[in-house]
């Protein structure tokens, strides 16, 4: 059984983490939260609590600080880790490319190190399909190439790979690589969700952005690719799965000894593609708000269609997505309806 086992999370405090969260105290694992709050709120854990109802345990500490994580690591026995902790905004890193090597890269170095010396050897890692780039076929599977293309996908990358060569220098480690697709909703009690950072062009908060007036339009980058609408396709995921992904995939390692099983990468994603139009109109039908768009030019890093082969996941952990475009926009929208300015 696994229930007993105490699970670290870093970058609990954010978007993914505070839903993991979630989903781990569902199912009774013990877990210690840890974030820098740099970019998220102790709110979130505070949201966690209320419904999970139970304490979280929670260590505002950043990942680089090796000696703090060493004290954390000497006061609780930890089984294993989902590190979730990293910056995560493109357009942000090209313009800040040091900080997030920093944060994401030789961060995750000094948390690998200070696990490896407390003998904590499952992980799994928060990665994305922006290590993919500008894809070369779809649907895209695990052994599609890497292309990443910008700083925050190259440091998602360079993470991939010092993981792989943990394995390949110590076969006691058990790694788990998830590589999500567009993770959008919320929880559906609406207490916890994302919170729109305003470097970020993401589809799902710019369409609640705009019908809850806090932005006058939505910008629709291109609608002359060779899609049936003429607008980008990606593959959405509600964050509620993403999560339940991590479940299922901490119990595949925990309970497995066998060494094939005790290292995978997987897609996350629901293996289908949806154009931004359909996103828009599935909101505007689901939630009875009005999204006024007007179409901007292509930008030069976007690609006609994205979207996952899931298959592998399916496969190894008995998991696929659960809940369709609807339930994402809905839950979105209640969480964005009930904290129209995040956790402030």
């Amino acid at each position: 059984m696994t229930y007993n086992k105490t699970i670290l999370v870093t970058g609990a405090a954010g978007y993914i983490g505070s839903h993991i969260c979630v989903e781990l105290l569902a199912e009774k694992y013990q877990v210690i939260a840890v974030d820098n709050l740099c970019n998220s709120s102790v709110r979130a854990i505070q949201r966690v609590e209320q419904i999970s109802q139970c304490a979280l345990p929670f260590y505002a500490i950043d990942i680089r600080d090796g000696k703090t994580l060493d004290e954390l690591l000497q006061k609780h026995h930890i089984d294993a880790v989902i590190h979730c902790a990293g910056l995560k905004i493109m357009s942000e890193s090209v313009a800040q490319p040091l900080r997030y090597f920093q944060n994401n890269v030789a961060g995750t170095a000094t948390l690998l190190e200070t696990m490896a010396q407390h003998n904590i050897k499952t992980v799994i890692f928060s990665s994305s399909a922006a290590v993919y780039g500008t894809p070369t076929a779809v649907p895209i599977a695990e052994s599609a190439p890497l292309l990443a293309n910008n700083p925050y996908s190259h440091s998602k990358l360079m993470v991939e790979q010092l993981l792989a060569d943990m394995t390949l220098a110590d076969p006691a480690w058990a790694i788990g690589v998830l590589r999500y697709f567009n993770p959008v909703g919320a929880h559906d009690s609406g207490l916890i969700g994302e919170t729109s950072h305003p470097q970020s062009n993401n589809l799902m908060p710019s369409i609640v952005r705009v019908a809850s007036g806090q932005q006058s339009s939505l910008p629709i980058f291109g609608d002359d690719y060779p899609t049936a609408d003429g607008t980008g396709v990606r593959d959405y995921i509600h964050v509620m799965d993403v999560a339940n992904a991590h479940v299922a995939a901490l119990a595949h390692l925990l309970q497995n000894t066998n060494d094939d099983a005790r290292n995978f990468t997987l897609n996350l994603g629901t293996g289908q593609g949806h154009s931004v139009l359909d996103i828009v109109r599935t909101f505007e039908i689901t939630c009875g708000q009005s999204v006024p768009y007007y179409i901007e030019s292509r930008r030069s890093s976007d690609t006609a269609a994205c979207y996952a082969d899931a298959s592998q996941a399916a496969a190894l952990l008995n998991w696929s997505a659960k809940k369709g475009l609807a339930e994402m926009c809905a839950d979105h929208w209640r969480w964005h309806v009930q904290n129209p300015n995040g956790y402030l």
